[in-house]
């Protein structure tokens, strides 16, 4: 890593929104591992947190308050994700919100990007230019929400957007431990889509890494930035086969071997009809059918080398915390700095 990118030159400050949240944990943890000092915004008290960070129990919509427990902070980092069922009411509110802090304070906003963006006719290889035409309302939203950063970004705040595949590791509430692993401890693997489709995996510590990299350079970007951070694209079949190798280096895999399924789309859409978290589900489910995988060289070269835990390594790590096995990570799977997770697997 080189190390004119990976901690700033002078001590730096960062405001998390979202903290509780895994992107905002994770975050936290590597701002404040890298250096920076971190002010952690929540809406619920915490456990515990690392050392270099600093709580605020701030409604996110008391802009005063938060500028104030975040003076001078340089960079805000919006890891706000409503549940899955109020996208339409909350999510571009609540990055207005975010932005008008960021601009209060003078700070760079910078936001965890996704996949929804580019649809259902999306390549396979999604870079920088690839034309965003969302086939789903939440699709919509979130290239709504980059209409606005840009619109924004001409008006003097610098915006970056870090675009990336699904989450895993770093807490709950992913796809990996709501579903493909839940039952591992029974001896099944559940997988959401067709396993020989490539799907985009981002390991969170290493994508909240990135972040701090990118987060060092900020005043080399242009006012609006958009990156995408290559993680891991692997097939359902590659996937499961990682997952095995960490189960078995880990002394949980069962003597007859894991038993493998599909996630019964069928059923959760009839159940939509009276489970509004099911019907948000069924909506997305083309992204495990349509193959895709993000090319990451432009933010490789703006930073350099890049955080890049290897798969095995990184879903051992992950059912560590998720308590499985013989090494099983101390401390309540959450982690540190999670309250009570929230049951979604939303992006």
């Amino acid at each position: 890593m080189d190390s004119k990118l990976s901690s700033p030159a002078t001590p730096s400050k960062v405001l998390i929104l979202g903290a509780q949240g895994r992107f905002g944990a994770a975050a936290a943890q590597s701002f404040a591992q890298d250096g920076w000092q971190v002010v952690a915004q929540v809406r619920r008290s915490l456990a515990a947190t690392p050392a270099g960070v600093s709580v605020a129990n701030i409604d996110l919509a008391d802009t005063a308050a938060l500028a104030a427990a975040a003076a001078g902070a340089s960079v805000v980092v919006h890891a706000v994700n409503p549940p899955y069922t109020d996208w339409n009411e909350q999510l571009l509110p609540l990055a207005r919100l975010g932005m008008d802090l960021a601009q209060h304070l003078g700070a760079t906003f910078m936001l965890p990007g996704n996949v929804y963006n580019f649809g259902q006719r999306m390549p396979a290889l999604l870079n920088e230019n690839t034309p965003q035409q969302a086939s789903t309302g939440k699709g919509r939203l979130r290239v709504a929400l980059e209409q606005e950063m840009r619109a924004r970004a001409s008006q003097g705040l610098r915006c970056v957007v870090i675009r990336a595949g699904d989450f895993y590791g770093a807490g709950l509430g992913s796809w990996f431990d709501l579903v493909i692993a839940k039952s591992l401890a029974r001896g099944k693997l559940v997988y959401p889509g067709p396993l020989d489709r490539p799907h985009a995996w981002a390991y969170l510590p290493d994508l909240a890494q990135a972040f701090v990299q990118v987060a060092c350079c900020r005043e080399t970007l242009a006012p609006f930035t958009n990156l995408h951070f290559a993680g891991h694209t692997v097939s359902g079949a590659q996937f499961l086969d990682a997952v095995e190798r960490a189960a078995a280096a880990l002394g949980v895999k069962p003597a007859k071997g894991f038993r493998r399924a599909g996630l019964p789309w069928g059923l959760i859409r009839v159940g939509g009809l009276l489970v509004p978290t099911w019907r948000e589900l069924a909506t997305m489910a083309y992204l495990w059918d349509v193959p895709h995988g993000l090319d990451g060289s432009a933010l490789q070269s703006l930073v350099g080398k890049l955080p890049a835990t290897p798969l095995d390594d990184a879903i051992q790590q992950a059912l560590r915390e998720l308590a499985h096995g013989r090494e099983a990570a101390a401390g309540p799977a959450q982690g540190p700095m999670h309250s009570k997770p929230r049951a979604s697997v939303g992006a």
